[in-house]
């Protein structure tokens, strides 16, 4: 996984310095920030002078599932107040899926956190590498900040393959984006992600009026 992240990180670099960024910028984001999704966004909401309002919404938005993540995540298995601060700052997608799978129950927190600090190694290096080469990448070349959406479509094919009894998630994740991309076009991000949680936090209460009706 680790290593699967380098290039994603090359990809950020890059993506940094042909948007106008000094090289530097990518490690500071990588560092201080460290969310992969997000950083891509932030560089194209810094370019676009976006207020810091909606920077902050849409921060709020793009990471409220880390709030979902820390509820089965082995956080009481780190000891440490440092440590424990730590895993919840590098608490990432890959390190969401990688802790929480079946082999992972009998893992010490030793080793959950440092898988997260290796992860977090893998990506700074990756996207510091990816923008002091930035300049030797032709300015035609596109797609580059496509990287990360790719990598959680695949997430995400591999969540659907492993949860084939919970068919309505993805269908409301689809749908959130298909109405939002209709009635909100240019705030789909937002707008899928406000339909998306708005959705599963109506499923939960329906669920939970069922069960204390049985």
């Amino acid at each position: 996984m680790g290593l699967g992240l380098v290039p994603l990180g090359l990809a950020f670099g890059v993506f940094v310095t042909q948007s106008g960024l000094d090289w530097w910028w990518a490690s500071v984001f990588t560092s201080l920030i460290y969310a992969g999704s997000f950083e891509f966004l932030l560089v194209g909401l810094l370019g676009a002078a976006a207020p810091l309002t909606t920077i902050a919404l849409t921060a709020s938005l793009v990471n409220v599932r880390h709030v979902f993540y820390a509820l089965s995540f082995p956080l009481d298995r780190v000891r440490g107040g440092l440590a424990k601060a730590y895993s919840t700052f590098a608490l990432t997608d890959e390190a969401y899926a990688l802790t929480t799978g079946e082999r992972a129950r009998s893992w010490s927190g030793r080793r959950v956190i440092w898988l997260q600090g290796f992860m977090h190694l893998y990506w700074v290096g990756g996207a510091t590498a990816g923008a002091l080469l930035g300049s030797l990448i032709p300015d035609g070349v596109t797609g580059l900040d496509f990287a990360m959406t790719a990598l959680f479509a695949v997430l995400a094919v591999d969540a659907v393959r492993e949860r084939r009894g919970d068919p309505p998630t993805p269908l409301l994740a689809l749908l959130s984006a298909l109405v939002a991309r209709l009635v909100l076009p240019g705030q789909l991000l937002l707008g899928a992600f406000a339909l998306f949680t708005t959705a599963l936090l109506a499923r939960h209460a329906i669920a939970r009026k069922g069960a204390s009706h049985a």
